[in-house]
């Protein structure tokens, strides 16, 4: 419990000084790339505070010069600093709207330019995915927990199917991204936080240009598909 409460106040303490950094930079950089940069710096601060390794395979499936739209499942509140730390390419999130309220954090968030979705409202919901598609038509990859939210028991949930509209919109490929590791971590609904290994599985990109949004679910569950078969060999590997 010691460790907890040590992370919690470390993880308030690294938010405040980093997320005023981000906040600061951001309006003299307007592309989000310092914001982004400062963040990934949060996060790993996050996980050397945590005695959190994290190995990364598949690193060479993506080509930093291009956009992509990232689709990994959702273990912990973990996943967010693993992938911000670890994910080497600038990206902007395509998050729920909720984290955009938490104080300073979600000031930063904006100002890095990540997406806000209200899953509350549909027409929101649309209005934000597409403005994700006007970001990722710029260049510039996006990343999306399909799922939508956090696993209760470290299993993978359905997809919800708005993230596949947009990248048959956008035309870039999809990344699908497998953590291990992190539900162990910090379980839903658990404030324990325990040390261990992580490994993040960047696997080869799946192309969208053969599908359409009457297709999509066919692309949904490619993605899934991939996603479930590699986060399942994954409990093999020893950590």
């Amino acid at each position: 419990m010691i460790r907890t409460l040590f992370v919690v106040i470390w993880t308030v303490f690294v938010t405040i000084l980093f997320g005023s950094i981000a906040i600061m930079g951001s309006f003299f950089d307007r592309t989000g790339k310092f914001p982004h940069l400062v963040a990934r710096s949060w996060a790993r601060s996050i996980l050397f505070a945590s005695r959190i390794k994290v190995t990364v395979r598949g690193l060479s499936n993506i080509d930093p010069g291009r956009s992509y739209i990232f689709m990994s499942n959702h273990q912990s509140n973990f996943d967010i600093p693993v992938l911000l730390a670890y994910l080497k390419v600038q990206f902007r999130w395509l998050a729920k709207a909720e984290l955009f309220r938490i104080p300073l954090f979600g000031i930063a968030m904006k100002r890095a330019g990540y997406i806000s979705i209200d899953r509350s409202d549909r027409r929101s919901a649309f209005a934000s995915l597409k403005k994700a598609a006007e970001t990722v038509k710029n260049g510039v990859s996006v990343l999306i927990f399909p799922e939508g939210t956090r696993s209760r028991d470290g299993s993978i949930r359905p997809f919800k199917k708005g993230g596949f509209v947009l990248a048959i919109d956008s035309g870039v490929p999809i990344v699908p991204v497998v953590l291990h590791g992190t539900w162990s971590i910090m379980p839903r609904d658990k404030l324990r936080i325990e040390s261990g290994n992580v490994m993040l599985e960047i696997t080869e990109p799946i192309d969208t240009l053969n599908f359409t949004r009457k297709t999509k679910d066919a692309l949904m569950e490619k993605v899934r598909g991939r996603i479930c078969d590699r986060f399942e060999k994954g409990k093999n590997i020893p950590p």
